[in-house]
């Protein structure tokens, strides 16, 4: 298809590898767009959807009390935003928790709520959706603690942004949070697949499904997938971000209802904090794949 070489290319000048998938939700047979999609992938912060679909099935199996209180301690502030980079403990509910890990990728929310769930309750989702090439290697915390035993750092140092700032490309590219082979991974396809879950509620009950779909839908990060689209076409998203590695999966709706489940990984070329142009790549790859998908539709129709 010309729409994935044209893609390739979105990645390509952007000085990026780029790994994606694209389907419509709800159309198990129905096209899809396939760059890389197999291939396994760093997934970063992506890792919190399936956490949040844990926690939202425990909610509704009475193993968690959502509006129940509980204290973030320092054992959680490790930097980042929100509860990750606040000076003091703060004291809140599950639910708000959940709605942070979500909507701004707080760390210490997504550490907290991962303890109170546990592992094996992930492990759950991702083997009740037969997702056999994903894998959630514990949360955020162990991601920043491998990084730091690697690196032979001091493992008190507080903010794990600027200790790796501190740090050369050499020895940041070999750490194993950013190799798919030992790192959280899973591929372009599988995350689609998760995605759809969501959104047709076989992940979990409706109405859990439906709290993950309403906070993916409030994420406030716009300059990845979200970039690619104009006004009247909703995207819920959940991005990923590691040295080098930039992601977004998530749900682009257009204004006639029809529904597209969307995976992009990207590896960049440079591991420099900022680089806009692989974060506005993910958003223009993931807007030809579902204008491909559109008229396809649009042609059967």
């Amino acid at each position: 298809m010309a729409v994935v070489d044209d893609i390739r290319a979105v990645f390509r000048d952007a000085g990026a590898a780029g790994f994606l998938h694209a389907r419509e939700i709800g159309t198990p047979a129905g096209a899809e767009i396939s760059v890389g999609a197999d291939e396994p992938v760093v997934l970063a912060s992506v890792f919190k959807i399936a956490v949040a679909v844990a926690f939202e099935r425990a909610v509704l199996a009475g193993a968690v009390l959502p509006h129940e209180q509980t204290t973030v301690t320092a054992r959680y502030r490790r930097g980042g935003v929100g509860l990750a980079g606040l000076h003091d403990d703060a004291t809140l509910s599950w639910r708000d928790l959940a709605h942070l890990m979500l909507t701004i990728s707080d760390n210490a929310a997504t550490d907290a709520v991962f303890h109170r769930i546990g592992q094996a309750a992930v492990d759950r989702v991702l083997e009740d959706l037969g997702l056999t090439r994903t894998r959630i290697d514990g949360c955020c915390e162990d991601i920043i603690d491998s990084m730091i035993d690697e690196l032979g750092l001091f493992a008190g140092d507080p903010d794990i942004d600027e200790v790796l700032d501190r740090q050369s490309e050499d020895r940041l590219r070999v750490l194993s949070v950013l190799d798919p082979a030992r790192a959280t991974s899973s591929t372009a396809r599988e995350m689609t697949t998760l995605i759809e879950a969501i959104w047709t509620d076989r992940a979990a009950l409706p109405d859990a499904c439906a709290r993950v779909r309403a906070m993916m839908g409030q994420q406030v990060w716009q300059h990845r997938l979200s970039s690619g689209f104009r006004d009247g076409i909703r995207v819920a998203g959940k991005t990923g971000t590691l040295p080098g590695i930039r992601n977004e999966v998530g749900a682009v709706t257009l204004p006639d209802g029809r529904a597209y489940a969307v995976a992009v990984f990207t590896r960049a070329d440079s591991l420099a904090d900022r680089r806009p142009e692989v974060d506005r790549a993910i958003g223009e790859a993931g807007k030809r794949a579902v204008d491909a998908l559109a008229a396809v539709n649009s042609h059967l129709s």
